[in-house]
């Protein structure tokens, strides 16, 4: 097994100080140290529009709102990010926690 070095600032909790140096192989490891590999098509879609939504916005979106405009249902959102979707989805996008997320 290989040990990658991200050069990149987490907070206490696991989640990136600047979303604004977040890679697609930075969400690779990420993601890999959720249990979440490898990442689909389905992830990506998840994440691209997680990431989207942040720029727009500021702000990493709800469980709700991913579910009903990414594309992606709740039942597959917890299929593609099991136990608390809406914090590893961040999280692998290089976001901070979510408003309401314990």
């Amino acid at each position: 097994m290989s040990v990658v070095t991200l050069n990149v600032a987490f907070d206490a909790e696991g989640f990136m100080t600047n979303p604004d140096e977040w890679t697609k192989d930075i969400a690779g490891v990420l993601a890999e140290e959720e249990g979440i590999v490898p990442l689909t098509d389905r992830h990506w879609v998840v994440i691209n529009y997680v990431r989207n939504e942040f720029a727009k916005t500021g702000e990493s979106p709800t469980l709700r709102s991913i579910s009903k405009k990414s594309g992606v249902d709740t039942k597959e959102l917890y299929a593609l990010f099991p136990k608390g979707p809406a914090k590893k989805v961040a999280r692998v996008a290089g976001l901070g926690k979510p408003k309401g997320c314990i």
